[in-house]
């Protein structure tokens, strides 16, 4: 906060010398017989206390600082602080014991007979990190702008947010001012800044909604990044957020992490990568759909634009992080596969669902793990027509590739032709359905059997491999994907701005 707002509304201090003390802090209790002396002898001292109302109890001008406001608008940062007010202005300050400092500021010689010549001083209240926050929104001026709803004092507040819509079914963190503020610390960015326009009632959602529903997801502060990066990648045409709600299928946005903001928030790249027990993992693709549930009014049910036949986890929200440090040195991470720098901090959204384990314990060569990939991935969807996948390899899967020196680029070159589609389905027991396969791969396709030609199973961007996942283990997982293309979802990656 800037010195105007802070000089803005803070109260007046009385003309003289102001110490600022509490009983809880060994060095105020050490100067009380200074500020005994100050009191009886020489100019004069007011006192504002933190904690006790009663210390010191041997000075009479004490005032109880029981709210802090007096602490917090003058920046006490230690006491005991000993200030010099004239005019309702500070003209000079010092902190902790220092026995020159004092006779300096005080006038008064040979105070605190029997103290050192220094003692440091303690942290004040109105530092201290439980309070901080809420001081800062009770005597700051507070930059939220969203409506503020009020619970009944015998209505239970977890009831009072399933009741109000705001949930996915799982129990929300309440969105308190407090809490907001806290996550808003997560980054640079202006709360009223605009992230994205989210579908489906295409409104405008700030920095601050998003911050008030990764709090409900119980995010921390320094997950709120990732979560505004996922935003504004969901919110795109390129990935369709709004097709992806409509849609029958399973799917909804998977999100997948790149670069060191994985370390430094904590995300889990190895056993259970997948699953529950990580924090961040957790709750970071729980927060987008939250925005796009809260603030985008996708939701499903009765009069719901959600419309999945069954759904999926995906759905609650799924978000990992790729394990780049283990990787083979010729298999880039995706993030860099996607055209970014290693260094770089991503999200990589995928429309989703799954995941499909694929077993192989036997293949020891790469011509052999990896025609079992590519039969799993045939069975993505529906044998007879294309779809969109991704393959979060595990160790023991790569190293096969990596032992034999095949590099990401030549994983891919031995995949494709694997990846074909036979268009004589009907000489394999597939007689009789009627969608056949499709008769041309642009983006208006067409679907019926036409004799003699080959179709590819996925796009030409996919499958998507990322490495994750414990080191024992001969397994992967394939993510079976939505519509590919300008009718579906095309995977997009965003950078991660703090």
């Amino acid at each position: 906060m800037t010195s105007s707002a802070l000089n803005a509304d803070r109260p007046a201090l009385p003309d003289g010398l102001v110490a600022v003390v509490k009983r809880d802090c060994p060095t105020c209790v050490d100067i009380v017989p200074v500020l005994e002396q100050l009191s009886q002898r020489g100019p004069g001292v007011t006192i504002y206390t933190q904690d006790d109302p009663d210390f010191p109890d041997t000075v009479e001008t004490r005032i109880h600082d029981q709210e802090l406001e007096v602490s917090w608008h003058y920046e006490v940062e230690t006491v005991p602080t000993l200030m010099f007010i004239q005019d309702g202005n500070e003209m000079a300050r010092t902190v902790g014991w220092s026995r020159q400092n004092w006779e300096a500021l005080t006038g008064v010689d040979d105070l605190g007979d029997g103290l050192p010549e220094m003692r440091p001083g303690c942290g004040s209240l109105s530092v201290d990190p439980d309070l901080i926050d809420s001081l800062a929104l009770k005597f700051g001026a507070s930059a939220l702008n969203s409506r503020r709803v009020e619970i009944a004092t015998l209505e239970d507040e977890f009831d009072a947010m399933f009741d109000r819509g705001w949930s996915d079914g799982l129990p929300i963190v309440p969105p308190t001012e407090e809490r907001v503020a806290k996550m808003l610390h997560g980054t640079h960015r202006q709360p009223d800044d605009v992230v994205a326009v989210v579908p489906p009632v295409l409104t405008e959602c700030t920095v601050e909604k998003v911050a008030i529903n990764a709090v409900m997801a119980g995010c921390k502060p320094e997950y709120l990044p990732v979560v505004l990066a996922a935003v504004e990648a969901a919110c795109t045409d390129q990935f369709n957020m709004h097709g992806l709600l409509c849609t029958l299928w399973f799917s909804g946005p998977i999100i997948i992490v790149n670069g060191p903001i994985r370390h430094r928030i904590g995300m889990n790249v190895e056993k259970n990568a997948l699953g529950q027990g990580n924090r961040a993992n957790s709750t970071i693709g729980r927060a987008l759909q939250l925005v796009i549930r809260n603030v985008g009014g996708g939701k499903p049910g009765i009069g719901g634009i959600d419309r999945s036949a069954l759904g999926a986890p995906s759905k609650v929200g799924w978000c990992f992080a790729e394990d780049e440090e283990n990787l083979p040195d010729n298999w880039p991470p995706l993030s860099v596969s996607r055209g970014f720098s290693k260094n770089e901090d991503t999200v990589t959204l995928f429309a989703g669902h799954g995941p499909i384990g694929c077993i192989d314990q036997i293949s020891r060569t790469p011509e052999s793990l990896v025609r079992t990939l590519a039969q799993q991935l045939h069975g993505v969807g529906n044998r007879k027509l294309p779809a969109e996948a991704m393959i979060v390899m595990t160790p023991e899967h790569m190293n096969v590739f990596a032992s034999a020196g095949w590099s990401k680029d030549k994983f891919y070159e031995e995949l494709e032709p694997l990846l074909a589609m036979d268009p004589e389905l009907s000489a394999r027991g597939a007689s009789g359905i009627e969608e056949g396969i499709p008769t041309s791969t642009d983006e208006e396709t067409v679907f019926g059997s036409s004799s003699g030609r080959s179709i590819r199973k996925l796009p030409e961007w996919s499958p998507m491999v990322v490495r994750a996942g414990g080191g024992a283990g001969g397994f992967s997982a394939i993510l079976e994907g939505w519509v590919p293309g300008a009718k579906g979802s095309t995977p997009i990656t965003h950078r991660i701005e703090t």
